[in-house]
């Protein structure tokens, strides 16, 4: 495998935690934007981006294999405990 194959495949492991955690930000926002007027959509997509990474790297240390359903489902679960840390935790700012 040469470096531009390690470089794609390494984006593409990365894209769901990319790809969810912006939606579920720009969803966070659209649903709760009184509520969410002081926080900034970069800050909540930061948070479900980085948890979401997190958790398919902990999905692949523990199962062996990427692209198991349940390193997807914490996936989600690590975005939403993420989105509502940033948005509504105790360090809210």
């Amino acid at each position: 495998m040469g470096m531009l194959d390690g470089l794609w495949h390494l984006l593409n492991f990365f894209a769901p935690a990319v790809v969810v955690g912006a939606v579920a930000a720009a969803l966070t926002k659209l649903f709760w934007r009184n509520q969410l007027k002081s926080v900034p959509f970069t800050r909540l997509a930061a948070w479900a981006v980085a948890a979401g990474a997190l958790a398919l790297v902990a999905g692949l240390v523990l199962t062996g294999r990427d692209g198991k359903m349940a390193t997807y489902g914490a996936l989600v679960v690590a975005n939403a405990v993420s989105l509502w840390w940033a948005a509504f935790g105790p360090r809210r700012s």
